[in-house]
């Protein structure tokens, strides 16, 4: 066994980065070195998760609505259990929608995820901190190289003292500091990361206050093979930091990204060789190609340990439905644990071996443990009961309940069966796929499936709602200034094209501004010249249980366009209605936005 000498805890300030060329020679594929030299296996006394799907996990796809962010909160909540596992979870602070999302997440007095910030090395940022009286914020400093001499064109002491007084400030205002050691898997671990770290261990002493370090390998790079050397070996730089420098393993994190298929790897030799904290994502969604996932992460938690801990793992089930089914997010069929497809047997000879025992070919009780149950793809072997029972449990809208179970006796069955029949009478020997017999369902039960138009309605009436309300929230409509609100009203009339007519009324029905339309369209509406609402549907059902009112689809008496009516009660302060918002969407203007980041993120 090899023992690491004691080193220096003392910057080296080169005049030129180090960039481990031998490693990195960026013209080929980074190579893997060994010295062939390990380090002992260290556990933590306690492991734990902390997630970053609103902060990281964010920035490879569409940002999550505060209602999604609070929504995904809640599930966090429910999965960990009350157990403290799931122990944090960490959020942007700048925008208005960041904003809203940790109001409402702050709002839940949840005490397992704490609520953490994420701010750069800035100290106007500790503002935002304050403001929401968080007691933890992670704090951005790169520590490669790569960073401090080819990005932030500066050196390493330059950029040590200018980090160490960033923390200073924040542990003058009382917040714990988490500082994020960026790119640290091409960094130089003695000669700038250790002395880096010794330097916040003493300020920690000094002050009383945790100092945190995230040991974030943030291009993938990590190993976790026995032998490889420094910066990519994740055994010896949580050995380093640990045992040879002393930092307390409950103050270290790990943070990796799946750049080389490695992350949830080396995010359990982290845990394995002395780092308490796993930092993790929801279904792994981070930057590039994403960062540890936290439902596996779970997984391993309890295979390492032996015991949930009370985190309640069916609810991985249930984040992996509303992502599917509310976000729209992709998730492969056969991703572990959550993909459609994940405990589906196809192979006959599989699917023989788990007509006799399911332990045969199951990981584990899928169905106990993940609400999962296992699935048998259908074969020559299936018979038309067996193809009812793989259409009731793998088609949504009677998985759903909007639809009623299907029985053998059904014709459609029975065409479905006779052609699953001819396929093996002509030589087949493979399963029959989930997209052919989805295929062939659509075909001869179509009452079962959602049309691709009944979809585009109901994505666009989800839509339009979302829109009407984010007008109807504007600052622009709370004031008294009649003139305001109509530039207000006319100017976002012309900025968004699938608007079709837009007006305000007071509780009586009455009129209150002029009616808004596209330019060169106002015309077409010379017939209305009423000022009085109150015969309107939308304006009596708004008026009656003050809730948003939708119609379906219909043709415009003014246009003849296909259009769709949205109305929103507008209220004060105090929660008294005080008008109504009618905004007319033109449906095929809205259908072709439904997949527009900029709308959907109203």
């Amino acid at each position: 066994m090899y023992n690491f000498h004691k080193p220096e805890q003392s910057l080296v300030n080169p005049e030129l980065p180090e960039l481990f060329r031998e490693q990195f020679p960026y013209s080929e594929v980074p190579r893997i070195m060994f010295d062939n030299k390990t380090v002992p296996m260290d556990p933590p006394e306690k492991i734990w998760i902390t997630d970053t799907t609103f902060r990281d996990g964010q920035q490879a796809r569409p940002p999550y609505r505060p209602e999604q962010i609070l929504h995904i909160f809640d599930l966090l909540h429910k999965l960990d259990g009350g157990s403290g596992i799931i122990r944090q979870s960490e959020f942007f602070l700048y925008s208005e929608k960041d904003q809203q999302a940790i109001e409402a997440c702050i709002d839940r007095k949840y005490d397992y995820p704490e609520i953490t910030g994420w701010i750069r090395a800035n100290e106007d940022d500790f503002k935002l901190v304050k403001k929401y009286s968080l007691k933890e914020t992670g704090i951005l400093t790169s520590v490669s190289d790569y960073h401090i001499y080819l990005k932030l064109k500066s050196n390493r002491r330059k950029i040590m003292d200018s980090y160490l007084n960033i923390v200073r400030k924040s542990l003058e205002e009382g917040i714990i500091p988490r500082c994020h050691f960026e790119d640290v898997t091409k960094a130089d671990i003695y000669g700038f990361c250790l002395p880096f770290a010794e330097e916040l261990l003493k300020l920690s002493q000094e002050s009383g206050i945790p100092v945190k370090i995230r040991l974030c390998d943030t291009m993938g790079y990590g190993i976790s093979y026995p032998g490889a050397i420094l910066p990519r070996s994740v055994p010896k730089m949580i050995h380093a930091f640990r045992r040879e420098l002393g930092y307390p393993e409950e103050l270290l994190e790990w943070h990796g990204h799946n750049d080389f298929h490695k992350v949830h790897v080396n995010g359990a030799t982290a845990w394995l060789y002395g780092c308490s904290a796993l930092n993790t994502s929801v279904l792994g969604f981070g930057e590039r190609t994403g960062n540890s996932p936290l439902e596996g992460a779970v997984i391993e938690y309890i295979g390492l340990t032996g015991s949930s801990g009370g985190m309640d793992t069916r609810v991985i089930t249930e984040i992996a439905d509303y992502f599917r089914d509310e976000i729209k997010a992709p998730i492969p069929t056969n991703y572990p644990f959550v993909g459609e497809d994940f405990n589906t047997t196809r192979a006959g000879i599989h699917a023989d071996g788990l007509l006799k025992n399911e332990e045969i070919y199951n990981i584990f009780d899928t169905e106990e443990l993940l609400s999962r149950p296992l699935r048998v793809m259908v074969t020559d072997k299936s018979g038309m009961a067996g193809i009812a029972r793989w259409l009731n449990e793998n088609i949504p809208s009677i998985r759903k309940g909007e639809a009623e179970e299907i029985g053998k006796r059904h014709p459609g069955v029975k065409y479905i069966f006779d052609w699953v029949t001819k396929q093996y009478e002509n030589g087949r020997t493979t399963s029959i796929s989930t997209e052919e017999i989805l295929s062939k369902a659509r075909h001869y039960i179509p009452s079962l499936f959602e049309s691709d138009f009944q979809k585009a309605k109901k994505e666009a009436r989800a839509l339009a709602q979302r829109f009407a309300s984010y007008i109807s929230n504007s600052p622009e409509l709370s004031g008294e200034n009649i003139e305001a609100i109509e530039n207000y009203l006319r100017k976002t009339t012309q900025k968004e094209p699938f608007l079709h007519f837009l007006t305000l009324t007071d509780t009586e029905g009455r009129r209150t501004v002029p009616f808004q339309t596209q330019r060169g369209e106002k015309k077409k509406f010379r017939r209305l010249s009423r000022k009085d609402f109150n015969d309107k549907e939308w304006f009596r059902r708004v008026l009656e249980d003050g809730s948003i009112y939708q119609s379906d689809l219909y043709f415009s008496e003014y246009t003849g366009e296909l259009i769709m009516t949205t109305a929103v009660p507008l209220k004060n302060q105090s929660g008294e209605l005080t008008g109504v918002l009618d905004v007319d969407f033109k449906f095929e203007e809205v259908v072709k936005l439904l997949d527009n980041l900029p709308v959907k993120e109203i």
